[in-house]
C-alpha cells in the first residue's frame, strides 16, 4: 500500500514492513541522542525520537503508515517538538552559536519589550546549547506554515501579505539585515487559526493521529500574521557599511546580478526577491494591474532602477488607498466580480506608473 514518509509516497507491503522504517536514519538518531537534554529544558520530542522507541506497528496488523510514529522528520537540523508549559507545537534548528545565522535571527527577533509593528521576523523564543554539541545552539521557534497554503482567496487578503512582507523588509533593511533568500519558502505564517483541531506537524494535512484529514478553514475573516524565517544566507552590515556581496546560493533563480566575481548590492536583491514572490502569487487574478506594475518595478534588471524596500512600501500604501473599498471584491478566477473595478485600476495604473517613472528616474 502507499505510504506517507515525509511528503514521500513508499511502498509499505506486509513484505517489506518487518523491513522498512522500523530504525531511525543518522540524523534523526542525533535528535534521539537530544531527547533526554530537551525534556529538561521543557521540550518533547514525538515517540519516534524517545531513546527506547519500538516501531508501534510491528508485531501487529496496523499498516505502518497509519502509525504517527511511522512519520520522520524531512530536514536534519529542524525538527518539531511540544512545548510542555503550553502544550504548543514549536520547532526547533540546530545550527553553530557562532553563525551569522545565529546571530542574525536573535538579533532581529522580537521580544516582549521591543514589539515593533513592522517586524516581520521569526519569533525566537529560546535559545541554548545543542546538549550534544556545546558549539552549536538550538533556536526555538513557533511553529508556522507555508505563507500561501490555504492558498490567497481575494485580493484583499493578498495585498494584506503584501503589505506585511513590505514592512518587514523595511524593518530587516534599517536594522543593517540583508536577507538574501526571502523567497516564498522562506516566508511562512502563523496559521494556527485555520486549524482549530491541529493537525500532525509533518504532515499537516492529516490530524495528529494520521486517523483523518485534518480540518482546515479558509483565510477568510480570519487575520493572519507573516514573518520571514531562515537568515541562512543573510548578511548583516554596519552603518555605513558597503551592502555589497558575492554569491549565487538562493532559491529564487532569476536575480540578473547574482555573481560569485562582481558584487552587488544585498538590499536591492531582496526587493527583486519579493518582487518575484508578488508576481509569482498575482498571476491567479485579474484586474491587479497596479499590483503588478509594483511588482515590475522591483523586478527592474537594473537593480539601481529598483525601489528600496521603503519606497517599495510607501508605493504599496498609494496603491491600496486608490482600491479602498474595492479591492475586497476581488476574488480567485472563477469566483471574482471585477467589472466595476476595471476603469479605477486602469486608471491608477496610469497613475501609479508615471509616479514611479519619476521616482526611478526613468
Amino acid at each position: 500500500m502507499a505510504a506517507l514518509r515525509g511528503t514521500v509516497l513508499y511502498d509499505t507491503s506486509a513484505s517489506h514492513k518487518e523491513q522498512q522504517f522500523t530504525s531511525l536514519s543518522p540524523h534523526e538518531l542525533q535528535w534521539r541522542a537530544r531527547y533526554e537534554g530537551l525534556l529538561l529544558r521543557g521540550y518533547q520530542l514525538r515517540p519516534r525520537y524517545h531513546p527506547n522507541w519500538k516501531p508501534s506497528w510491528i508485531g501487529t496488523d496496523t499498516p505502518a503508515d497509519t502509525c504517527e510514529d511511522f512519520v520522520e522528520t524531512i530536514y536534519s537540523n529542524v525538527l518539531d517538538a511540544t512545548k510542555l508549559d503550553g502544550n504548543r507545537m514549536i520547532y526547533m534548528k540546530v545550527i553553530p552559536q557562532e553563525s551569522s545565522e545565529f546571530k542574525i535571527a536573535c538579533m532581529v527577533s522580537p521580544t516582549e519589550h521591543n514589539r515593533n509593528p513592522n517586524n516581520h521576523c521569526v519569533p525566537i523564543l529560546d535559545a541554548f546549547p545543542d546538549p550534544i554539541n556545546a558549539a552549536n545552539g538550538i533556536l526555538i521557534m513557533p511553529y508556522l506554515h507555508p505563507c500561501n497554503d490555504p492558498k490567497f482567496e481575494s485580493v484583499e487578503q493578498l495585498m494584506d501579505f503584501i503589505k506585511q512582507t513590505l514592512e518587514g523588509l523595511s524593518f530587516l533593511h534599517s536594522q543593517g539585515v540583508a536577507h538574501r533568500d526571502c523567497w516564498t519558502t522562506n516566508i511562512m505564517m502563523d496559521g494556527r487559526i485555520l486549524y482549530p483541531d491541529g493537525h500532525h506537524p509533518i504532515t499537516p494535512r492529516l490530524a495528529p493521529d494520521l486517523s483523518r484529514h485534518s480540518t482546515v478553514l479558509k483565510r477568510s475573516n480570519h487575520p493572519i500574521k507573516y514573518y520571514f524565517i531562515d537568515f541562512g544566507l543573510s548578511s548583516y552590515f554596519e552603518v555605513g557599511e558597503s551592502p555589497y556581496v558575492l554569491g549565487t546560493k538562493c532559491a529564487c533563480k532569476t536575480p540578473p546580478e547574482l555573481s560569485n566575481q562582481i558584487p552587488y548590492n544585498a538590499f536591492m536583491l531582496d526587493v527583486y526577491i519579493l518582487g518575484r514572490v508578488y508576481e509569482s502569487e498575482l498571476q491567479a487574478f485579474s484586474g491587479v494591474d497596479a499590483l503588478k506594475s509594483l511588482a515590475a518595478a522591483m523586478t527592474e534588471k537594473q537593480p539601481e532602477r529598483r525601489p528600496t524596500a521603503e519606497d517599495s512600501l510607501r508605493m504599496f500604501h498609494d496603491i491600496r488607498h486608490g482600491l479602498t473599498g474595492v479591492e475586497g471584491r476581488w476574488k480567485r478566477p472563477g469566483n471574482r466580480d471585477d467589472s466595476a473595478t476595471v476603469q479605477v485600476v486602469s486608471n491608477l495604473t496610469a497613475t501609479f506608473a508615471s509616479w514611479a517613472g519619476i521616482k526611478l528616474g526613468t
